[in-house]
């Protein structure tokens, strides 16, 4: 057994107590600096662990694992969810996701990673992505609609999201258009899908989601922590990440089918009622420049439509959106 595996072991055995390093140290027959060592390690790997230097070490959090196998047959979807690549680390589960699909890897295949080294958002931004703590995940879609369509199943994958999310927390999760997920403000889960297409038509979308679900605000730098949370710091308790996946593939699904067989209205209403963004006026940097107003809906595509101080409607098709204006 690996000392780190040891150590862990031995901090199991006394929950909630300070196990102290001379202890540790005389146990496993390695000195105080390799405890440290391996202390450090299974922080890396996810751990919380406290400590204090007259009383020794506490385990506070041990990251639950993702079993691919159980994770497969916990949901009755037909495609979404059904294969499943599962790694301790990649640079980015969109690249894994992307390759796959030029493979030939059916529809609903999905990529999730305990950890990424170079997750990245919407317009480029990095993500926070330490091992064990989020759901970091790609996944194909094969969809037989226009290229056009392509923005409203960004608008249909937060809608899932969230619509899950919801249920399973119970925390007052709502979207910021188009596509972050938000609790009071702070975000929670971002989504970018990135197409590619043959003869006006899609070839495949691949889905990126990333969900922070059990992480600690020790685990965001401080200039995040005003903008960014978790699931856990938001409710106090940290969740399962298979429930989460599973609950999810099962929204996803569904509603996508919704939307291959009666289109996006039905879509544009559920992402309405979830919408932190509609009603509140804004900031939106869009390509041409900035401009303030209040959104009041989707139009068919997708796209924002808000209305200026002067009482007109522009349509937004891509913007950077800023936080409300008349916020109290």
């Amino acid at each position: 057994m690996k000392s780190h595996d040891q150590l862990l072991n031995l901090l199991k055995r006394h929950p909630d107590q300070y196990v102290s390093g001379a202890m540790m140290s005389q146990e496993l027959n390695v000195s105080r600096t390799a405890v440290w060592k391996q202390i450090r390690k299974l922080e890396t790997a996810g751990y919380e662990i406290e400590a204090s230097t007259k009383l020794g070490y506490r385990l506070l959090y041990s990251p639950d694992e993702i079993n691919s196998e159980r994770l497969a047959e916990s949901h009755s979807t037909a495609r979404f969810g059904q294969s499943i690549h599962y790694f301790e680390q990649v640079k980015s589960t969109q690249d894994s996701a992307r390759a796959l699909a030029e493979s030939g890897a059916p529809e609903g295949t999905l990529v999730l990673a305990e950890e990424q080294t170079g997750g990245r958002g919407r317009m480029g931004r990095g993500w926070v992505s330490p091992q064990g703590k989020g759901i970091w995940m790609s996944m194909v879609m094969r969809p037989h609609v226009p290229i056009h369509c392509a923005p409203q199943l960004t608008l249909l994958t937060a809608v899932a999201l969230c619509r899950s999310l919801r249920r399973l927390t119970e925390l007052p999760i709502g979207i910021k258009w188009p596509n972050d997920l938000l609790i009071r403000g702070k975000k929670i889960s971002g989504i970018l899908l990135e197409s590619a297409a043959e003869d006006e038509r899609l070839k495949y979308i691949v889905a990126g989601v990333g969900i922070s679900v059990n992480l600690s605000e020790g685990d965001y730098p401080e200039e995040l922590l005003a903008k960014a949370t978790s699931l856990r710091i938001e409710a106090g308790q940290p969740f399962s990440r298979s429930a989460i996946v599973a609950e999810f593939m099962q929204e996803w699904e569904t509603l996508y089918d919704l939307f291959l067989q009666e289109g996006f209205n039905a879509i544009a209403a559920l992402w309405e009622s979830l919408s932190v963004s509609i009603g509140q006026k804004v900031r939106l940097v869009t390509p041409q420049g900035e401009l303030e107003g209040t959104p009041v809906g989707l139009d068919e595509s997708g796209a924002i439509r808000v209305e200026r101080a002067d009482g007109s409607l522009v349509t937004i098709f891509s913007a950077e959106m800023g936080e409300p204006l008349n916020r109290s």
